[in-house]
């Protein structure tokens, strides 16, 4: 996702959105460990993307404060 999509969602939409992702990495591992997982590039992929949504929920909730 890039941040200028994830800046338009709401605080709800970004907290499952972060859930949403970190239960494909949960996957994801799971994948890699076994040796199943053929796309590692997704790993970084899908942190990076839970890295974005943590910094724009901080940034909201400095707003606020």
């Amino acid at each position: 996702m890039k941040t200028k999509e994830i800046r338009s969602l709401s605080t709800d939409e970004l907290l499952a959105k972060e859930k949403q992702y970190k239960e494909e990495l949960f996957n994801l591992r799971f994948q890699q460990a076994t040796g199943q997982l053929e796309n590692t590039a997704r790993l970084s992929q899908v942190r990076k993307n839970i890295a974005r949504i943590k910094t724009i929920l901080s940034e909201k909730e400095l707003e606020q404060n």
